[in-house]
């Protein structure tokens, strides 16, 4: 196991769990999985740096939706929202929490916008968290829940493509299956998620938790919510920008064209002055421009892994030790694919690389095409909720953190891992050996 995504994944976890910044953790990971596969460090910066290409389509997404968010909030329409939801929901946690998780849900399918609401939503919220000593972690929970959930078991939308992706790598690697049955193999470890968030809400994160600093930067954030708020032609063309940002990514598939109508939008309907949009911008980029960076050197990382092979190797040694042993190479196929989605951060781009590998191997052992689909569609998901690198995390910190009182690692990666990927493992388990 001395393989370069064992000992780079390792020195990731390590380096968050003791505060270092995620860019720096990453970026020491991705240099330890080059020098372990015996590049030079030239030759590892040199991949690191041609792989981030891959994720600049996502990066420039996050940073104008930020700015976009921001041009939302100095529209003081979310004080309409924060104020009647602290009338409606005071008291409810619980319900709050389930309410966050259905919305980020339909956020996968219906209306397919991934993580774009949540620096929208999720800020002006923190005020409402704090008042009524909600712990941030259940809502990162429930959060990467609604963000995970669907697609791992709903045909629709984002889960469309990740089904899609399966029955097609299962197909073109030798094991014929129609993208029909991928539902039923993934309901089981869906359902292993579901009792996750169960345990999250009504057990874990249950008590109150006061805030660990002042509110005063929430209380900016939802600045509005104790005033005496009149409707105006501004909440009109927010209301429109909304709509045009999500009528334009539906129609063109783009993210980035999106929030740029809606930036557009806000500043030809004076929503926001030319005269703010430096500072639109700026703060844009602070709320997003960590994630944007991450997942730009995330890219660069997951390259390293797949040019040097250090992937393929982890997958050869790992089979050696199987001798045929169906619950331990389920086991180890589980245990393997943990570790290169939390490298790589992305569980739709894990599974062609582990169709590959796990396909083959699965035929030999005599697992049938719904227990493989099973392997491969939990294996590829299941390091992704408590990946430091992706969005699943990412997401949620962003809107979480909007007034610095919310930690990416302790407060998301930490808890979404318990919470999510002990559950997937196991109900993964259950499932490749009952189909």
């Amino acid at each position: 196991m001395i393989n370069a995504v064992v000992i780079s994944v390792i020195v990731m976890v390590i380096l968050s769990l003791f505060r270092v910044n995620v860019v720096l953790a990453i970026l020491v990971a991705a240099l330890t999985a080059g020098i372990t596969a015996d590049l030079s460090l030239t030759e590892t910066t040199t991949l690191l740096v041609s792989g981030m290409g891959g994720q600049a389509n996502t990066a420039l997404s996050y940073i104008l939706l930020g700015a976009f968010a921001v041009m939302i909030g100095y529209s003081g329409i979310t004080g309409f929202l924060v104020r009647h939801l602290f009338k409606m929901l005071k008291g409810k946690k619980a319900f709050l929490l389930l309410t966050i998780a259905g919305v980020a849900c339909l956020s996968q399918n219906v209306v397919p916008v991934h993580i774009a609401f949540i620096p929208i939503l999720i800020p002006p919220l923190l005020y409402l968290f704090d008042n009524m000593k909600l712990d941030r972690r259940g809502v990162a929970t429930s959060l990467t829940f609604g963000l995970k959930a669907p697609y791992v078991m709903i045909p629709a939308g984002y889960g469309l493509i990740f089904h899609g992706i399966i029955a097609d790598e299962m197909t073109s690697n030798g094991m014929e299956i129609s993208i029909s049955q991928i539902p039923l193999a993934m309901l089981i470890p869906g359902i292993g998620m579901i009792v996750g968030l169960f345990i999250a809400i009504f057990f874990t994160y249950r008590k109150d938790r006061e805030a660990t600093t002042e509110q005063s930067a929430s209380i900016e954030i939802a600045a509005g919510v104790d005033e005496d708020l009149r409707f105006s032609k501004y909440h009109f063309f927010t209301l429109f920008a909304i709509v045009g940002v999500l009528v334009v990514q539906l129609i063109s598939k783009s993210l980035v064209l999106g929030a740029l109508t809606g930036i557009i939008i806000m500043f030809l309907a004076q929503v926001v002055p030319f005269k703010e949009g430096d500072r639109m911008v700026n703060e844009g980029i602070k709320m997003m421009g960590m994630i944007a960076f991450v997942m730009l050197i995330a890219s660069g990382y997951a390259t390293i892994l797949k040019e040097t092979g250090a992937v393929e190797s982890l997958v050869s040694s790992t089979s050696v030790l199987l001798e045929n042993n169906m619950f331990l190479a389920a086991l180890m196929m589980m245990f393997v694919g943990m570790l290169i989605t939390m490298g790589i951060g992305s569980s739709f781009g894990t599974i062609p690389i582990l169709a590959a590998l796990f396909v083959p191997l699965c035929l030999s052992l005599g697992f049938s095409s719904l227990a493989t689909a099973v392997l491969i569609g939990t294996a590829s998901a299941i390091g992704d909720a408590g990946s430091p690198a992706s969005d699943s995390t990412l997401g949620p910190t962003s809107g979480l953190n909007a007034d610095g009182n919310h930690n990416h690692i302790w407060d998301t990666c930490v808890p979404t891992f318990i919470h999510f990927n002990i559950p997937l493992f196991i109900f993964g388990l259950i499932g490749a050996m009952i189909l």
